[in-house]
């Protein structure tokens, strides 16, 4: 696929790496809708987007909502004309230890239901919802195309992130499984998976952890949103890529 032909959902798109993905497909002469719950964040994408040879549309979506996905992808589909992509980057933290022994009382505190439910409502749940739709979307007009799951290195397993990293393995495993249940359809369905990457979700992280996973890359840097755009513009425009994950984390293990 080239980009400038693209016609992509590109969730998560108010800010850090979506924004990006947004701005540069755009930036190519593709067409992108941008959906997000940051309505302040959609509203200065759009504004920054008048300077780009494509066109980015803007409505406000939390994947989380199974009627709202369904909503929001008729309508990018038809605001666009057509679609044959989505970059499903939508994602939260909430992360905690599932069970943990408090430092001044010694009681014993578990991960309450709702923060793991939080992060699986939208990670992976929400994601799923955005594959769903957008797979069907494409089958009824018999559109070709690729569906991009956003991972992460916390796929492989990551303290504190017991409901972060369940929700992004099952976003790389998906990818296969996906691609072979699409197959027949034409539509492709890939992984990206990113590393510690400047983005605000990582800005907001506590600095001594921040500073520990940084110390630990071997690449001896953060990433930053370019360095993942280069792998979700490969697994665009390369049609025999398929089925896996890519780990763009800078030779960062956890």
């Amino acid at each position: 696929m080239q980009l400038q032909d693209t016609k992509f959902i590109v969730t998560g798109a108010a800010s850090g790496l979506g924004r990006h993905y947004a701005e540069r497909l755009a930036e190519a002469g593709a067409q992108v809708a941008a959906g997000d719950v940051n309505e302040e964040g959609l509203a200065s994408l759009a504004e920054a987007s008048k300077a780009f040879s494509g066109r980015i549309h803007t409505r406000k979506l939390n994947v989380g909502v199974e009627a709202e996905v369904t909503s929001f992808v008729s309508w990018a589909a038809e605001a666009m004309g057509g679609l044959n992509g989505l970059i499903n980057n939508a994602g939260i933290l909430r992360d905690g230890l599932l069970v943990k022994k408090d430092r001044n009382t010694g009681a014993i505190v578990k991960m309450s239901a709702a923060q793991w439910q939080a992060v699986i409502d939208v990670n992976l749940t929400g994601a799923t919802y955005m594959v769903r739709d957008v797979a069907a979307n494409m089958a009824e007009k018999g559109s070709k195309g690729v569906i991009i799951n956003i991972s992460s290195v916390a796929r492989h397993g990551n303290r504190g992130q017991s409901n972060y990293s369940a929700a992004k393995a099952a976003l790389a495993v998906n990818a296969r499984t996906w691609s072979l249940e699409f197959a027949p359809l034409g539509i492709r369905v890939v992984a990206v998976a990113p590393g510690m990457v400047e983005t605000p979700m990582t800005q907001g992280m506590n600095q001594k952890a921040r500073d520990a996973l940084v110390a630990a890359i071997p690449c001896g840097r953060i990433g930053v949103p370019e360095d993942i755009w280069l792998a979700v513009k490969f697994a665009i425009e390369c049609e025999y890529f398929n089925g896996r994950c890519i780990d763009v984390d800078g030779g960062l293990s956890m």
